[in-house]
């Protein structure tokens, strides 16, 4: 009977949980907790979108490699691109750029001209898929200090209970340290994704600038060769021909 009492009693609920923490440190623990929690929703929006982002031109730049140089002029190639593509929108200021040199009436040359517009065009390219990354690489550097001030604030918390007390008791200041070690612990949860997703990020972007830098020196070749000078294309694999049917016996 006694056991079936133990079991049916409502557990103590605890007095030093998160939202217990922030009820005690008042104003300034819940804008550090805002605070944190914007810088956490902001980091993984910007992870997934850029994954997203990163991953159409990745696949734009397989599409280019398999079909591009295949075509027969660059302006037929330049429509079989998807619209909006980081690859057509080198294509198209290419062929801009192309047909603007002829109306030059200081004389430059065709290469120095091309060249130009065409690192315009990846610089824009990289510009645009770098975007956001500054926002990681800022929360990476500060949420651990933001985590810090709220630290601060619990632990001077905690000092000014030991003194009206008197005397240091667990009671007194286990709920302002608890407090400190929770806004520690967020700044460094914050922190940890944030770097972690500046990196990966980073290291993509680098991976996409050298694919759209290769495509655009291939594209200056082509541009100043007219068309002699292109990269080698596989052929494209043959559709293996379906055996005959065997004829029906009457």
């Amino acid at each position: 009977m006694l056991m079936y009492l133990a079991a049916a009693a409502p557990k103590p609920e605890n007095p030093y949980g998160l939202m217990e923490a922030l009820e005690q440190g008042g104003t300034i623990a819940w804008t550090v907790f805002l605070i944190l929690c914007a810088m956490s929703v902001g980091t993984f929006y910007i992870l997934f979108t850029k994954l997203i982002e990163q991953q159409k031109v990745i696949n734009q730049g397989k599409k280019v490699r398999a079909t591009f140089w295949r075509a027969g002029s660059l302006k037929e190639a330049s429509a079989k691109l998807e619209k909006n593509s980081a690859y057509k929108q080198i294509v198209d200021d290419g062929i801009k750029a192309q047909e603007e040199h002829s109306k030059l009436k200081d004389p430059v040359e065709a290469h120095d001209w091309l060249h130009g517009s065409l690192a315009r065009s990846e610089a824009a390219i990289n510009s645009s898929l770098g975007g956001g990354l500054a926002f990681l690489a800022t929360v990476g550097s500060t949420s651990p200090f933001i985590g810090l001030f709220g630290t601060v604030i619990g632990i001077y918390r905690a000092l000014i209970k030991i003194g009206a007390a008197g005397q240091a008791s667990i009671d007194a200041v286990a709920g302002p340290v608890g407090e400190a070690l929770i806004m520690t612990a967020l700044g460094l949860a914050v922190a940890v994704p944030a770097v972690l997703a500046y990196n990966f990020l980073q290291r993509r972007n680098k991976s996409i600038a050298e694919q759209l830098n290769g495509f655009t020196v291939d594209l200056l070749a082509y541009l100043v060769s007219d068309g002699a000078v292109k990269p080698s294309v596989s052929a494209a694999p043959a559709v293996a021909a379906k055996p005959a049917a065997a004829p029906t016996k009457a």
